[in-house]
């Protein structure tokens, strides 16, 4: 099993999809999962079941694909890792974590074009998203910092990102 974690717009998916293709296993993107499973968009849970709900689902569907799909990659969500147990129950699940690592910078220009298709920043001035970023990584680092492998992304497609993890393995 391999994992990803890390920031929004780090190219956790881009990546898992051709890390799982060139291994012969099944890419699992976690929210996508608990889409499936709840039957609702993140977006819709949060705003009909609130944020404790969704965590409390997060964890509960983490654990179930850890503990039932041992051959897979796993993409989480950017704040998946910073939640209850769930840094630990991905640790202990592989010693293959992967944290995708950019900077502000990167990120920012990433997530300014894609700002529209996530609602977690949607609702940003593009001036407050800077900002926003810096918070949320100063935040969320110390969980990140717990994976074995990193991997600086900044400059480099989702193709040599997964060569640079092939070479980690």
């Amino acid at each position: 099993m391999i994992v990803l974690i890390g920031y929004m717009g780090s190219g956790k998916s881009a990546v898992g999809e051709i890390v799982s293709k060139e291994n012969g296993k099944v890419f699992v993107d976690l929210d996508q999962y608990i889409e499936q499973q709840e039957k609702m968009s993140i977006p819709e849970i949060f705003e009909n079941k609130g944020e404790i709900y969704f965590r409390k689902k997060e964890y509960f569907y983490l654990k179930e694909v850890l503990e039932t799909q041992k051959d897979i990659v796993l993409s989480v969500g950017g704040g998946t890792p910073c939640y209850g147990e769930n840094m630990k129950l991905i640790t202990e699940a592989t010693p293959h974590v992967f944290y995708l690592k950019a900077t502000i910078e990167t990120l920012l220009e990433r997530l300014l074009k894609e700002k529209d298709h996530r609602p977690m920043i949607s609702h940003l001035e593009d001036s407050e998203l800077a900002e926003f970023i810096r918070k949320h990584l100063f935040e969320r680092n110390f969980y990140y910092l717990q994976s074995r492998h990193k991997i600086n992304v900044d400059d480099l497609s989702a193709a040599e990102v997964a060569e640079k993890l092939r070479e980690l393995l």
